[in-house]
């Protein structure tokens, strides 16, 4: 039996949401040999799917999406947008 391991994330970036979503979307698109499966969808909140058989790559693949997430927001600030 395998199991199956899950997290769903929410991110509400206020104007800055929509931007954040492009920049963090793109490498979830092109990353076809991801380990996890990952969804992202954007609404007036970016939502964050992700599941995998192993925790490891769960935890790993959240912790690069939050990273990038935050990388986006700062370089948004940073140019005050």
């Amino acid at each position: 039996m395998i199991s199956i391991f899950s997290a769903k994330i929410y991110v509400d970036a206020k104007k800055k949401t929509a931007a954040i979503f492009d920049s963090v979307n793109i490498d979830n698109e092109y990353y076809p040999e991801n380990p996890t499966k990952t969804k992202m969808s954007l609404n007036e909140k970016i939502e964050i799917s992700i599941e995998s058989e192993y925790i490891s790559h769960l935890r790993a693949n959240l912790n690069s999406t939050l990273r990038l997430i935050q990388a986006s927001y700062d370089s948004i600030e940073s140019v005050k947008i």
